[in-house]
């Protein structure tokens, strides 16, 4: 079994689940997508339906081709579909993949959902798909996705200049941050014991 179709599992604590996007997902993710905040900081940006109806395909489109396991976030103190978060880049060979793709809907910031699905995606990268790097990349701009980074213990490593081009016409600079293996056990214990909900709910 690939990584790919290993990492497409459910998981789950008291707080979220996390389950591979279906065709099911559209509607529930289009009732809190369509708000300009979430896309600042985004290569793409969702603003009509039409937004909406291309960056949903591409995420089954991703899932399908094996490029990407995209999450749909549940709160469970709602019921509600919170916003998403993708495994991507997955360098089986090398025992790196990527953590991004993250966003999370209005209702749900500071609420500490996203601290507990990148712990669950954290867990599932470490402990069961055998990974030793997990790494995320993020705007230089976001300085709050940059902060939440830190403080659940991913390490700052420098940042790629006019990494890409953003809407509008900017060329953004990349700034990554990864967890190693050996340093997991560390990141599990602050993420599972040590909740700081308004720093370590910063989306990136």
């Amino acid at each position: 079994m690939t990584w790919a179709q290993h990492a497409a599992a459910v998981l789950e604590n008291e707080h979220v689940v996390l389950r591979p996007v279906t065709e099911a997902d559209r509607e529930p993710v289009r009732a809190i997508a369509l708000d300009p905040d979430i896309w600042r900081y985004f290569v793409s940006v969702v603003e009509t339906d039409a937004d909406f109806e291309t960056f949903f395909d591409t995420c089954l489109k991703d899932q399908a081709e094996g490029r990407r396991t995209v999450f749909v976030i549940t709160d469970k103190a709602s019921g509600r579909v919170a916003g998403s978060m993708s495994y991507g880049n997955m360098a089986e060979a090398d025992l790196r993949l990527e953590i991004g793709w993250s966003w999370l809907g209005r209702d749900f910031r500071g609420r500490g959902v996203n601290r507990w699905a990148k712990y669950l995606l954290l867990r599932h990268a470490f402990e069961d798909l055998g990974a030793e790097r997990v790494e995320f990349k993020t705007d230089i701009l976001n300085l709050q996705a940059r902060q939440g980074l830190r403080n659940i213990g991913a390490v700052e490593e420098g940042t790629l200049r006019s990494f890409n081009l953003m809407p509008g016409g900017r060329r953004r600079d990349a700034i990554f941050y990864s967890v190693l293996r050996a340093e997991w056990p560390r990141v599990k214990e602050e993420l599972a014991t040590k909740p700081k909900v308004s720093q370590l709910d910063a989306v990136g």
